[in-house]
């Protein structure tokens, strides 16, 4: 189950509750120990967790687990609605997170923080800047405020494929006006993580 694999999360690979529930403690500790090495901070209030299939599968059996579906119509859905998010081999997939513990701070910043979703960019070392392709599923963000969970897709090319295959470090960040913030090394833990969603 560790294997990444570069297809779809399928009805019939999914774990029956009972079996998940046996196997959870464990598959839990491996999953938090996953989600740490995934994730990269940009800052105190942005948060990027880089998804890939054990991360989303673990969401799917979740949510199976929670609202106890075992019939095949609502675990298709979970899978629909999951799947997307799974990196497809040419690309980065990621769930961001705008961060602040004071409601009224929160308020505030989605509202200057407008179109941040299109901002944060990923950039491999010696290529062009990749900007996110954000909220494919559905628009998070109005004319007055951002949302604080956005669904992001960084598309890579071959050559920057080749180049992190090869060592390459890559650079994450944000340029949007309100928020400027990017890491230019990222640790080595969560670059060879992410070197593993690249076919």
């Amino acid at each position: 189950m560790g294997q990444i694999t570069m297809g779809k999360i399928t009805a019939d690979s999914l774990l029956s509750l009972e079996a998940y529930h046996k196997a959870r403690p464990q598959i839990r500790e491996r999953i938090i120990a996953l989600r740490r090495r995934r994730t990269v901070h940009l800052g105190d209030h942005l948060t990027l967790i880089f998804e890939n299939e054990e991360l989303m599968r673990y969401q799917i059996q979740e949510m199976l687990r929670v609202e106890k579906i075992f019939e095949s119509e609502g675990i298709q859905d979970e899978l629909d609605a999951y799947n997307p998010l799974v990196p497809d081999g040419s690309n980065f997939k990621a769930t961001m997170m705008i961060e602040y513990t004071v409601e009224s701070e929160r308020r505030s910043a989605l509202a200057r923080m407008r179109g941040i979703e299109s901002r944060v960019f990923v950039e491999v070392e010696g290529q062009p800047r990749v900007y996110a392709i954000a909220d494919e599923d559905l628009e998070r963000t109005t004319e007055d405020k951002t949302s604080a969970v956005h669904f992001l897709r960084f598309e890579l090319s071959d050559d920057m494929c080749t180049a992190l295959k090869s060592g390459a470090q890559m650079k994450v960040g944000c340029d949007h006006k309100e928020y400027p913030m990017h890491l230019d090394t990222l640790p080595p833990e969560t670059l060879a993580e992410l070197v593993t969603d690249i076919a």
